[in-house]
């Protein structure tokens, strides 16, 4: 037999204020962890608005922390970023006034350190055309700009 707990729509929406206390959250999420603790659909939409309206969930703050850790962090370009805030369902005005938060200076900058450091990374690799493709490989991966790839390991691997 499965025992599931069941819960109230006020101990749902306790549950789901802790869960975006802890870090921030979009709809997706609050949605998908919702549906897991079998939670009716009309309790669902009640449970989200509640947090909108009392600013536990809000899309432009998630997107806005997401872009600044998964940039800072794990040094990741535009076009990951885009694609994982698309794929939680984050609107692209969202999603252009989050990128907004990174500087031109930072980015490119940021772009050029991780590049220099994965081209270190591969000096025991002898095979040139193989070490371009790592190099190319890794940064796109992260989602830089092809232009911007390109050109970078045109300078760096001669």
């Amino acid at each position: 037999m499965n025992f599931h707990k069941s819960y109230t729509v006020n101990e749902a929406t306790s549950r789901m204020e802790r869960y975006c206390i802890y870090q921030e959250r979009c709809h997706k999420e609050v949605r998908q962890k919702l549906k897991e603790m079998e939670m009716v659909p009309s309790d669902i939409d009640q449970i989200i608005s509640n947090l909108i309206q009392e600013d536990f969930l809000n899309e432009t703050r998630f997107a806005q922390t997401f872009v600044k850790g998964k940039f800072n962090q794990k040094k990741w370009g535009i076009y990951r970023i885009k694609r994982e805030l698309s794929f939680r369902n984050i609107s692209d005005y969202n999603i252009e006034l989050a990128l907004k938060e990174v500087s031109k200076t930072d980015y490119i900058s940021t772009f050029h350190d991780l590049a220099e450091k994965r081209f270190v990374q591969l000096s025991n690799e002898k095979d040139l055309q193989k070490k371009r493709k790592k190099l190319t490989d890794y940064l796109l991966y992260r989602g830089w700009e092809s232009n911007l790839v390109y050109e970078k390991v045109r300078d760096l691997i001669k």
